[in-house]
């Protein structure tokens, strides 16, 4: 019986130490886009950026429907980090947001998006253009 227990107990560290372990090679990289969004009640927005992860820097193409309130255009620049990757391909992947905004010339933009593996972009820069928008958007990030 005490055998039994001091077995179960040994699996149990067993799994908690692997899980512990699967969890640490979770990584970060930094991410830079620039995203074009135009709209008159329904939006669009495309761009392209770059990550860098482990000395290496991939190619990223974004684009995104939306749908709400958005009138007028913008550019924005935005660099930050993508946090909980173990791969590059772990950027790629459907990003939905809710926002409201109002751009008038130049202001600062912020956001952090989550997409289906788990990856977490925090992004911050900066937005030019005239607009303003009340809406839901969808982001579609790939690697080139």
């Amino acid at each position: 019986m005490k055998s039994l227990i001091a077995v179960r107990t040994v699996l149990i560290a067993f799994a908690a130490l692997v899980c512990l372990s699967s969890a640490s090679h979770a990584d970060r990289g930094y991410v830079s886009l620039t995203i074009y969004k135009a709209g008159w009640i329904i939006g669009g927005s495309g761009g392209s950026g770059t990550l860098d992860f482990h000395g290496q820097t991939y190619g990223l193409s974004v684009g995104g429907l939306d749908y709400g309130l958005v009138f007028g255009g913008s550019k924005t620049v935005l660099r930050g980090r993508v946090k909980n990757i173990t791969h590059p391909s772990d950027v790629e992947g459907i990003y939905a947001a809710a926002g409201a905004g109002l751009a008038l010339g130049e202001g600062a933009r912020a956001i952090v998006l989550t997409n289906q593996k788990g990856a977490v972009l925090e992004l911050s820069g900066r937005q030019v253009g005239l607009i303003a928008n009340l809406d839901l958007s969808g982001l579609a990030i790939t690697l080139d």
